[in-house]
C-alpha cells in the first residue's frame, strides 16, 4: 500500500514536545492543556499552542467539558501517520540497498584494477 506523505502532518509530529503529548494522551485518559502542562517542561500556553497544531492536522480532537477541553488521539489519523512512516521507511530501505550495491560494485572494480 502506498501512502502519500502529508508534510503538515509530519511537521506536527516532528516536534518532540508534540510527540510526548501524543504519548501521554495514548497512555492516559483524555487530557486537558492544564493536565498536560503539569507533565511537560513547557508552559500551559505553549501546551495549548502545541495542541492547536495537533488538532489542525487531525491527530487529536477535543471534546468540550465545562470550561475545559479534553483532548484525545484520533486513532485513524495516527494509523495514517504510521502507514506513511512505514511507506517512507520502505522507500529508504530500497534506496539504501541500491546505494550499497553501487558502493560494492565500485569497490570490486577498484580492487580488481589494483590487483591486475
Amino acid at each position: 500500500m502506498s501512502a502519500a506523505v502529508d508534510d503538515e502532518l509530519w511537521s506536527a509530529i516532528g516536534d518532540p514536545i508534540r510527540r510526548t503529548m501524543i504519548d501521554l494522551l495514548l497512555s492516559d485518559e483524555p487530557g486537558t492543556a492544564t493536565s498536560l502542562s503539569r507533565r511537560l517542561p513547557v508552559t500551559r500556553q505553549a501546551v495549548s499552542k502545541h495542541l492547536a497544531v495537533l488538532d489542525r492536522v487531525g491527530l487529536i480532537h477535543a471534546e468540550p467539558a465545562g470550561r475545559e477541553r479534553h483532548y484525545q488521539v484520533d486513532e485513524a489519523q495516527l494509523a495514517r501517520a504510521v502507514a506513511q512512516l512505514s511507506a517512507v521507511g520502505s522507500t529508504w530501505d530500497a534506496r539504501l540497498r541500491r546505494i550499497k550495491r553501487i558502493a560494492e560494485t565500485i569497490e570490486r572494480h577498484r580492487t580488481d584494477n589494483q590487483g591486475g
